[in-house]
């Protein structure tokens, strides 16, 4: 069972949250927090085992109350919820150590995947907005090109533009005329490279390495 506290102050939204988490088979919501200074006595309370984090809250914002969470209590593990899809507040946040960030605006399948995901370990970006981060990611990486830091090569780098872009193998093998294996290949080695199972992954390797910077 997956123990998920919930800390909003928009009772409509909650309202819709409590509901969804009822309907999902070993999800079991384990309490309410109205603002940060709550979520942060509630999480020493209950220790659940996900937080689902509003960005804005009254008396304390989630990045604070996370940092404060996380220091205490660094096994539970938050995923932010946001209405901002802005680059800032997706690098604060992960840097404040959350393992996930989803717009309100998320389908509910979405969301399931997310706590699912950051549950069993993985980071999440919500889908729409990972090319925020990634692009910023490819455009810091290609400043590295004759660096010998640089963990991709050009070719990597063009492969994995296309990949965020929405681009399947197939598409990629057909644009660069190379063989679809040959396009699973450089995207098993890009992950590899960075110690990654996956783009959510890939963008917190990306900010603890100082690729991308929230200023």
């Amino acid at each position: 069972m997956i123990k998920i506290l919930l800390a909003d102050d928009h009772d409509l939204f909650v309202e819709g949250l409590t509901g969804l988490i009822a309907r999902v088979e070993n999800f079991e919501l384990a309490g309410h927090a109205r603002d940060g200074l709550q979520a942060v006595e509630q999480a020493e309370l209950l220790r659940p085992d996900i937080i689902l984090m509003d960005m804005t809250m009254p008396h304390m914002n989630g990045i604070n109350a996370a940092r404060q969470i996380l220091t205490k209590l660094p096994d539970i593990k938050i995923i932010m919820l946001s209405m901002h899809g802005d680059r800032e507040f997706i690098v604060e946040s992960l840097k404040a150590g959350a393992k996930g960030y989803i717009l309100k605006e998320s389908s509910s399948e979405e969301l399931n995947q997310a706590i699912i995901s950051v549950y069993n370990g993985s980071y999440y970006i919500a889908h729409s907005i990972m090319p925020i981060i990634i692009e910023d990611y490819l455009r810091l990486l290609k400043n590295y090109g004759s660096n010998k830091n640089s963990p991709l090569s050009e070719r990597e780098l063009e492969i994995l533009k296309l990949f965020v872009n929405g681009a399947s193998s197939k598409q990629i093998a057909a644009q660069l005329s190379i063989s679809k294996n040959t396009v699973d290949t450089h995207r098993r080695r890009i992950l590899d490279k960075a110690g990654c199972n996956n783009l959510a992954e890939l963008t917190h390797y990306a900010i603890r390495n100082g690729y991308i910077d929230p200023a």
